[in-house]
């Protein structure tokens, strides 16, 4: 039983976003399809403990919902309207794949931003809710609601499920650009769990990042993002120490980065920055170069980044730019000025249980010498943070003080 429960989370890590995708593509209902999605996980759980695990658990489980959706649909006698769908051949390229279109679905205009992005991030990418509201850095019943609402919402408006033509593309790209960060972000630094990462996110982002690089391959924008994915991935090997303890950027071996994705990245950056409309993530794609070109954290041009980031914050004014500007000052101006930065950070609503702002000024304190102060900032971070390898890297900085 143990095997098949790990195999059916190991299917609902890598397999539900294309599974539901291929399922609402017949029904045209986001509702009808997660139901018959989580029928079909339901089923393979008893199937697969009687006959064993499918050599393509994935196929069995489109199959299992797409039975579970046209008996749904035979039900409410609308299979007659429905029948073309099942020869239907996708006017766009094969590289729109269901995921993406899936992700423009759920990015419409229509949509509150932030509701396009969690209901994107939840359906699509099957992020869990509490890891959404984390993201957003709301209450998990606050982001369930706001889901329940856009679900409900499309099905209303009935949105249909394509690629937007060329010039619905605009209003839709930001949100779009918006989910992949996100996903990336959330399986780089995982929100909750053992692990630091969860490398099947990151997989999907980087996959659905090159998707609409190819789409849109003149986009600054797309480009940057592409390019900031690609040079914070480049550095996947070094982020924990072999025991599992967490690694600082100054800490991790720059030898074991992946140079290819580096010079990838690099070349995407010069590009988009040549264009007049680039913005937040060609320059966040700027200062990842930066770092990932640095011959050493010491030896990177801090001053450089500090100005990128200045323009980001002009661009992007978002309390957590500004406090990885605080970062970044640091090495410019020392951590005083940077904790007087942080302090005012704090006061900001927008950041209330963000567990880096204690962590950030519990090292800043660290490097001032206020060992007191720092170890009360570490506790406060530790009491946030629910991944392991974070939690376990702020307990060893709380003892060292």
């Amino acid at each position: 039983m143990t095997s098949v429960r790990d195999a059916l989370a190991e299917a609902h890590r890598r397999e539900w976003a294309g599974v539901l995708a291929a399922t609402v593509r017949l029904t045209r209902d986001l509702d009808l399809a997660e139901e018959c999605v989580q029928d079909a996980y339901a089923a393979a759980l008893e199937d697969w403990t009687r006959g064993g695990v499918p050599a393509r658990p994935g196929a069995w489980l489109t199959t299992a919902a797409r039975h579970n959706a046209l008996d749904a649909l035979r039900r409410t006698r609308t299979l007659r309207s429905k029948l073309h769908l099942l020869v239907e051949t996708p006017a766009e390229p094969v590289m729109y794949d269901d995921r993406l279109r899936l992700v423009f679905l759920c990015c419409h205009p229509a949509l509150a931003p932030e509701a396009q992005v969690a209901l994107t991030l939840r359906l699509v990418c099957g992020v869990a809710t509490a890891d959404v509201a984390k993201a957003f850095l709301v209450a998990e019943p606050t982001m369930a609601a706001r889901i329940t609402r856009a679900k409900k919402k499309i099905a209303e408006a009935r949105i249909p499920f394509r690629m937007p033509a060329p010039d619905e593309l605009p209003d839709r790209l930001d949100a779009v650009l918006t989910v992949i960060h996100l996903l990336f972000t959330i399986g780089h630094t995982a929100p909750s769990g053992p692990e630091l990462t969860r490398a099947d996110l990151v997989a999907h982002a980087l996959d659905l990042a090159r998707m609409l690089h190819s789409l849109l391959p003149g986009d600054p924008e797309v480009s940057g993002l592409l390019a900031l994915l690609l040079a914070n991935h480049a550095r996947r090997a070094t982020r924990t120490a072999p025991d599992g303890r967490l690694l600082l950027l100054e800490e991790q071996d720059r030898s074991a980065w992946d140079r290819s994705l580096i010079a990838e990245a690099d070349a995407l950056v010069v590009a988009a920055l040549r264009a007049d409309d680039y913005g937040r993530f060609a320059l966040q794609a700027a200062i990842a170069t930066l770092h990932a070109t640095a011959p050493t954290y010491q030896d990177t041009d801090w001053a450089q980044v500090l100005f990128l980031y200045d323009q980001l914050l002009a661009a992007w004014p978002s309390p957590v730019v500004a406090l990885n500007r605080a970062v970044a000052l640091t090495m410019v101006a020392g951590p005083a000025a940077a904790l007087a930065e942080v302090e005012t950070l704090e006061r900001d609503v927008r950041l209330a249980g963000y567990r880096y702002v204690p962590a950030i000024k519990a090292d800043l304190l660290r490097r001032l010498g206020r060992s007191a102060e720092a170890a009360a900032e570490y506790g406060k971070a530790i009491a946030l943070a629910d991944n392991e390898a974070e939690r376990a890297f702020l307990a060893s900085r709380l003892e060292a003080d």
